[in-house]
């Protein structure tokens, strides 16, 4: 457990210094930075959605004698698909940030609506700022729309390009594997003739049959 939102700012603040800054640049700091009192260590390195540890009492069905038990968040190690770094990130997730993300339709709305305040983890920081940035690029692209027989030719093209890179594949693995088998080929002869030479040097009167 650590004092999250107390901490970060304490180490920008640190870092930066308090005199250095200007008068408005701490209240939007503080906007950045998760307004979250208690947060798990374990939080970190992954999206629970201010999900944490619960402590509380296991009642006993005839006594009613009270013992001290913890509640752990349900943890999962997903791989969640981005559109805009087209690729997985591989990422722990608890189930309840699992349904906001379901909810919203996918990692990238979820880290683009989630505001800094509400991003507990560092990991969600992480992610965030690095999606916010190749959406700002992204935008700052020019857009450029195909008519649907251009379209359908590209398509064709890349198939041609996906066709062609299997094929290629293939001959090198039966490249690789004809010269591999002709390696080990001469390396049986090799094993073969050392042994004959030395047979013969053993028995010098007897002829060594090479079978």
């Amino acid at each position: 457990m650590a004092f999250r939102g107390r901490e970060i700012m304490n180490k920008v603040l640190k870092k930066v210094g308090e005199k250095n800054l200007a008068p408005g640049v701490k209240e939007s700091l503080k906007k950045c930075i998760p307004d979250k009192k208690i947060i798990m260590g374990r939080a970190n390195r992954g999206l629970y959605a201010g999900r944490h540890i619960q402590f509380g009492n296991r009642v006993s069905e005839d006594g009613g004698n009270k013992t001290r038990r913890n509640w752990k968040p349900n943890v999962q190690e997903k791989r969640l698909f981005s559109y805009i770094l087209d690729r997985h990130i591989k990422i722990q997730v608890t189930t309840h940030a699992l349904r906001c993300i379901d909810k919203v339709g996918g990692i990238d709305e979820y880290l683009l609506k989630t505001p800094y305040q509400k991003m507990n983890s560092e990991t969600g920081l992480f992610w965030k700022a690095k999606i916010e940035k190749l959406y700002e690029e992204i935008g700052k692209r020019d857009v450029v729309f195909f008519l649907a027989e251009d379209e359908a030719k590209l398509e064709e093209g890349f198939k041609d390009l996906k066709l062609s890179e299997r094929e290629a594949r293939k001959e090198f693995r039966k490249q690789l594997n004809a010269d591999r088998t002709k390696q080990k080929q001469t390396e049986e002869g090799r094993s073969w003739t050392s042994f004959t030479l030395s047979s013969t040097e053993d028995y010098p009167g007897k002829i060594v049959a090479n079978y």
